[in-house]
């Protein structure tokens, strides 16, 4: 008699959870930065393979086989997938100012009213 594979232990072996290292060295600002980033995509990905890729990434990082700017290159395709608006690439984002007069006007205005309860 021939046994056939159960569908749930395959199942199983296809999803294996992939642990998250918890390697982050909060005195050196530097790495934990980079582990900060690498937490985040860690967090937002649900496929094994990108979370299996992202712990090879900051193994390598604490091992020093690669430097930050080379972290940052690999690590950039699995953020941008999560928060395409702010990772476009290329152009430069728009900051609105505002004159420190009209700034000064306002705070005035403000605090006039909050004096004057309006």
């Amino acid at each position: 008699m021939t046994q056939e594979p159960n569908i749930n232990q395959e199942s199983n072996a296809n999803n294996e959870t992939v642990p998250k290292l918890s390697i982050d060295n909060p005195s050196d600002f530097r790495f934990h930065a980079a582990y900060l980033i690498y937490s985040q995509a860690w967090d937002k990905s649900s496929s094994p393979e990108v979370k299996t890729k992202l712990n090879e990434i900051i193994t390598a990082l604490s091992r020093n086989e690669i430097d930050y700017e080379s972290f940052y290159e690999q690590i950039r395709q699995y953020r941008a997938e999560f928060n395409p608006e702010h990772y476009s690439g290329g152009g430069r984002p728009f900051i609105e100012t505002q004159r420190k007069k009209d700034w000064r006007r306002m705070q005035e205005r403000d605090a006039r009213n909050a004096r004057h309860k309006r």
